[in-house]
């Protein structure tokens, strides 16, 4: 049986975001995405102090580790070493990329969020694992970025580099596949499962949009 990469573990990507819960728990909500197709967690809490943020990682961690999930911590070093994450992923304003590196387990893997081709192609010589293209749409989950990729601006990117990319931004189930066409290796959403009447399904849903053969990269 084929081992597999970190493409593979990247393909259904699911970004919490508490005010997208529609009152729900973060953990029913994450558990019934997971149970759908949901292929890694990234814990984002912007405006959590820290102990509170150590607390709910633990939590998160506990809860998808018998699952095989990987945690993926945003932005904080020191909560993904505290609650024994498998990644981070860090933005452009964050701690460096060798910082955070130095800082880690070697077998942690590390994200970078890239908006513009200056920052693709600084990526390039630094120990990044994979990529976030962000945002691909105008999202209102994340209102600090720069322009939308668009497709076109996502098929750049992936003319431009090998690492696995992830797109983010605005992606729902309508525009999913085009997505996925343009040549990114997973989807990563927010308001598509956070919000969803039956995450379980949403996830389902596009998870078929990743299907056999509909992988950008490989």
């Amino acid at each position: 049986m084929r081992r597999p990469t970190l493409a593979d573990t990247l393909r259904l990507y699911l970004v919490t975001d508490s005010a997208s819960l529609r009152g729900r728990p973060l953990a029913d909500v994450v558990l019934a995405a997971v149970q759908g197709g949901v292929s890694c967690v990234q814990l984002r809490e912007k405006s959590l102090p820290t102990r509170d943020f150590v607390v709910l990682a633990c939590a998160m961690k506990a809860l998808l580790g018998p699952l095989n999930v990987p945690l993926i911590i945003n932005d904080r070093v020191d909560v993904a070493l505290a609650c024994g994450a498998e990644g981070v992923h860090l933005g452009q304003s964050d701690m460096p990329v060798a910082l955070a590196r130095h800082l880690l387990p070697a077998q942690v893997f590390v994200g970078l969020s890239v908006e513009t081709e200056a920052d693709v192609m600084r990526a390039a010589g630094q120990a990044v694992d994979y990529l976030g293209v962000s945002p691909i749409f105008t999202t209102p989950t994340k209102t600090d970025t720069l322009a939308p990729w668009g497709l076109d601006g996502l098929r750049r990117v992936r003319a431009m580099t090998n690492l696995p990319l992830v797109a983010i931004g605005g992606i729902q189930l309508p525009n999913a596949m085009a997505v996925v066409d343009a040549g990114t290796d997973g989807l990563a959403v927010v308001s598509a499962l956070c919000s969803a009447d039956d995450p379980c399904a949403a996830a389902r849903a596009l998870l078929r949009c990743l299907g056999p053969g509909r992988i950008g990269s490989g």
